[in-house]
């Protein structure tokens, strides 16, 4: 490898943005093969543009797998910078279609169970009434997956339970989080589930009942663990383990199982006949629910006017108006 520094001229004069776009493809699928057929070009001129590429940058950008390729930590270094160009070019085509021909845009929205249910909808519907041109794209996932695409341009927005503690993806992309509402915890039950004729007075009467709690690695496991630990009790021992809201709602409904969740979430479900709420005094906070988004890029006019789409979402759910979200 050489040590020769790069400047900025000279990687203008010799990158290619259909070589970055094809570097993108290689690095997401992790295979020059699929990457290929995506982009209908052949296997050895995506091979090339890689070697290209390798050639500038005065390094292996991937190495061989049984499965594929695997990105070096020069190719995952570049794959960051990459995800943000291929961003900032979407970002740039949307504002010029905007402004030619009157189109509303795209926005790419994260969010997360506590979101999912009722107000993403809301605020959606809400957009899709004012500018039906608008197109919305809805990935739902983990904060571990999330919260790195909306880093490096992936999705514009993340809808949901905000971290709690700075996240380590920050120190290279900082993130701004706005608060909309703190939500609390409740306990659910399926509609058919027995425990709805009989008063329940405490958890304690409940733990020892198969039970359906987050994955270890959601900010909503931390919540479930705290609330069994303040009420004195060990986790229960028959669990599963699941964030799908329409996985929990069919084995509620098919099992007599109980399920934490997110009270917002739970009264939509409870209000369409499908779940009981178990009022229980201890269920206790939940966390604050909110949206993120890039502090150092400017938001496109559709997450713009998605996110006071969602303010407005919050507002008309506040007492006297709960349905609307």
């Amino acid at each position: 490898m050489q040590n020769n520094p790069l400047s900025e001229i000279s990687l203008i004069r010799r990158l290619k943005l259909n070589q970055l776009m094809i570097f993108e493809r290689v690095l997401e699928t992790r295979s020059v093969v699929r990457a290929a057929n995506e982009m209908r070009l052949t296997q050895p001129a995506v091979t090339k543009v890689i070697h290209e590429l390798e050639s500038c940058f005065d390094g292996a950008l991937f190495a061989r797998s049984n499965r594929g390729v695997v990105p070096t930590d020069l190719g995952l270094l570049l794959g960051r910078r990459v995800k943000s160009l291929m961003a900032e070019l979407r970002y740039m085509t949307d504002e010029l279609n905007d402004f030619r021909l009157g189109t509303s845009g795209h926005v790419i929205v994260g969010t997360l169970i506590s979101a999912s249910a009722r107000l993403l909808p809301a605020a959606i519907a809400m957009l899709k009434a004012r500018t039906p041109n608008v197109l919305v794209t809805v990935r739902e996932g983990t904060t571990a997956h999330l919260f790195p695409a909306l880093a490096t341009g992936d999705l514009d927005i993340v809808v949901g339970r905000l971290p709690e503690r700075e996240l380590p993806i920050a120190s290279a992309f900082p993130l701004t989080h706005e608060a909309l509402f703190e939500e609390s915890l409740c306990v659910v039950v399926g509609k058919g589930y027995g425990l709805q004729a009989a008063p329940v007075a405490s958890l304690a009467e409940l733990v020892d009942s198969p039970w359906i709690l987050p994955t270890p690695d959601s900010p909503a496991r931390l919540s479930a663990e705290h609330l069994f630990r303040a009420a004195g009790l060990a986790l229960p021992t028959d669990i599963v383990e699941s964030l799908s809201i329409l996985t929990n709602i069919g084995l509620l409904l098919e099992t007599p199982r109980i399920a934490l969740m997110p009270r917002v979430a739970a009264q939509q479900f409870a209000d369409a006949g499908l779940l009981r709420i178990v009022d229980l005094p201890e269920t206790g906070a939940f966390g604050t629910v909110g949206f993120s988004v890039r502090s150092n890029k400017e938001q496109s006019t559709a997450c713009q006017a998605f996110i006071e789409c969602l303010k407005e979402a919050v507002e008309l759910a506040r007492p006297g108006a709960a349905a609307a979200v």
